[in-house]
């Protein structure tokens, strides 16, 4: 009978997916993370029928420059599947990319992260995705819990950490011990809404639209949470059509304007930590006051952001040393190492 068990599990390997918002990143057992592709599927429509074109990097080129016949969909708003039959398209492919097309004999584990505050509709539907894409069985874990284990935080012991995840739709707060959530909340604000301010803050003050794929760029490499020191920073060009003439045109904006711009959003999170602060069991508060909080996710990555929130909190902030893939190398981590196996849950 052992043989047989054998050879079933023989040629495949179980698969962890961070299926974020901006982002999936599939982790394989004793591989590591061996994809990280936008969460983006393109759907060409022809003579009435829809069929996918391009899924990940190849789509998300096609964002915000398709033809009528090809729409360039992101199944994931705020963390959770908003269209749940272009998901499991998105699942199925990255799985069938990561195993090659060679036929399995037995389909793998598939383990996935969920934001928090999903409910069990939300969790349902990730769960049906990933069984409809080929998962023998389907466990989910926690983001925040993911996170933790990711950034190497003490969450089996009796412990009290903080971590804050900020993605790309939610941003996820929580205080772990014992392998458990002592408290989170789930903000939904993140990469997106950041996004959007800077796009709405460079329409109201200029007159100019941007695409999001622009207005990304310009956080990714210019975003800052405090206005710099000399007040302007660098400048930053951008392209867009101008509203009022109707014509393509180019403006120079600074970081200052930039950090105004995030204002909003940043205050969002920053909002979000202080409520889980204040909802905190004070033998855990005491734990955090020497433990710090920890960032992690795409959204620790602007600059500034560890400085804002210890002067806001005056707590020690430290950022992850890998914060865009700690989600998933701690579902990874979750699902080969069996101290961490009590953290799953089936949905």
């Amino acid at each position: 009978m052992g043989f047989f068990s054998n050879l079933l599990k023989f040629g495949t390997q179980n698969i962890a997916i961070d299926l974020g918002t901006a982002n999936t990143l599939v982790y394989v057992q004793d591989q590591g993370i061996i994809l990280n592709e936008p969460s983006v599927v393109a759907i060409e429509t022809k003579d009435g029928f829809k069929r996918v074109k391009a899924v990940g990097d190849d789509a998300k080129m096609m964002m915000g420059k398709t033809p009528d016949s090809i729409e360039a969909i992101r199944p994931l708003r705020d963390g959770v599947i908003a269209d749940i039959e272009i998901a499991e398209a998105m699942i199925k492919h990255f799985i069938q990319k990561v195993h090659g097309k060679k036929s399995l004999l037995r389909y793998p584990e598939i383990v996935i992260c969920v934001p928090s505050g999903s409910t069990s509709v939300e969790r349902r539907a990730i769960r049906d995705a990933a069984s409809n894409a080929g998962a023998s069985q389907v466990f989910l874990i926690l983001e925040p819990m993911a996170a933790a284990i990711g950034a190497d935080m003490p969450v089996t012991e009796p412990v009290g950490s903080m971590v804050v995840d900020i993605g790309g739709g939610t941003t996820e707060v929580a205080v772990l011990s014992l392998r458990g959530l002592a408290y989170t909340t789930s903000v939904r604000t993140g990469g997106d809404k950041m996004d959007e301010a800077i796009v709405s803050y460079v329409r109201r003050h200029h007159n100019l639209l941007i695409g999001e794929s622009t207005a990304e760029r310009i956080k990714k490499d210019y975003g800052v949470a405090m206005p710099p020191e000399d007040g302007i920073g660098e400048a930053i060009t951008l392209k867009g059509r101008d509203l009022v003439n109707g014509v393509p045109k180019e403006i120079t904006i600074n970081q200052a304007h930039i950090a105004e711009a995030l204002a909003e959003p940043i205050g969002a999170i920053v909002e979000g930590v202080r409520i889980a602060l204040e909802n905190t069991a004070p033998e855990l508060a005491a734990d955090i006051v020497d433990q710090g909080i920890v960032l992690t996710g795409g959204g620790a990555l602007i600059k500034g952001l560890d400085d804002y929130l210890r002067e806001e909190t005056g707590l020690p902030v430290s950022v992850a040393e890998d914060p865009l893939s700690c989600v998933a190398v701690g579902t990874g981590r979750a699902m080969e190492d069996p101290i961490y196996r009590g953290v799953l849950m089936t949905a």
